[in-house]
């Protein structure tokens, strides 16, 4: 019960920051040293906020005050295309933030995966046990998808799938934000009703939810994603040390996916990092070296 009482305030609270938004909010992760400042772009995605501040932990471990500011995906890229941010770990690729990568790429350097085996698709309750493929829906949930923000990747694969597939010529794509799918999906299971989101791993979601992820033959969502970690041009000269700790960044999604499952239950993100970072210490010591 506490737990889902916390996740009802964290979707409200998400509704005043989602990454469909052009409005940003700024946190700073201080250090007693008197280094120098590592400024990280991120959007108000659970898994990004587990990637960043763990990032931002051993930054400030190495003696770095950082600043993470959240915007939406657009912004988080161009951010540090134009130089305004040092680097964003948040980048996936090759389908939910490709049309970024592809505007922004040449202006920014790819660090590579920070994580792989990302994946997202349709997701639907496991208690709808013929609904196992895209193809297999008809009228579930008043022929609807229940959909994220406006604009974002996996909403973007959702309006594709309505299109491509026969079966969802007379589905509609309900946008909304991650709160509040999140909200409506909670709601559904509680009284055992059938539902359509989008789902995506990692995310706290599959753990707390019996959910299943849809085959999607006409791969309409990509199939498995990588994170990547991009950074300005000329912060390796400028800074070599945050450089060479962004680019050392790597994990496991079961790495992402404890952190992801702390902030589900109210810990607050630098808690939860330094949680993670305590219990990883001969991972992190590989980044710092």
């Amino acid at each position: 019960m506490f737990k889902k009482m916390s996740l009802l305030v964290a979707t409200v609270i998400g509704l005043l920051f989602t990454f469909g938004s052009e409005d940003s909010y700024k946190t700073t992760v201080g250090s007693d040293s008197g280094g120098q400042t590592v400024t990280l772009a991120t959007v108000n995605w659970e898994s990004e906020i587990a990637s960043t501040n763990v990032l931002a932990q051993v930054l400030k471990e190495a003696g770095f005050n950082v600043q993470i500011t959240t915007v939406d995906p657009a912004i988080m890229f161009s951010s540090v295309a134009e130089g305004q941010s040092d680097a964003m770990v948040g980048g996936w690729v090759p389908t939910t933030h490709q049309a970024y990568a592809e505007k922004y790429g040449d202006s920014m350097v790819d660090l590579g995966a920070n994580l792989e085996g990302a994946i997202s698709a349709l997701t639907v309750p496991a208690y709808m046990e013929d609904i196992n493929s895209i193809t297999d829906l008809t009228d579930e949930n008043d022929s609807t998808i229940t959909a994220i923000e406006p604009g974002a990747g996996v909403t973007n694969s959702a309006q594709n799938a309505v299109k491509e597939y026969d079966n969802l010529s007379d589905w509609e794509v309900s946008v909304s934000s991650t709160g509040a799918m999140i909200a409506e999906l909670e709601q559904a299971i509680n009284d055992e009703e059938d539902i359509v989101v989008i789902g995506w791993k990692p995310h706290w979601m599959f753990m707390d939810y019996d959910l299943k992820m849809l085959d999607d033959p006409e791969n309409v969502f990509g199939g498995y994603e990588e994170i990547h970690s991009y950074a300005r041009e000329g912060l390796k000269e400028e800074n070599p040390e945050a450089y060479k700790i962004i680019d050392n960044f790597y994990w496991e999604v079961a790495d992402m996916s404890a952190v992801m499952e702390e902030l589900a239950t109210g810990v607050e993100p630098e808690e939860a990092a330094d949680n993670w970072i305590e219990a990883n210490r001969e991972t992190v010591d590989g980044w710092l070296e």
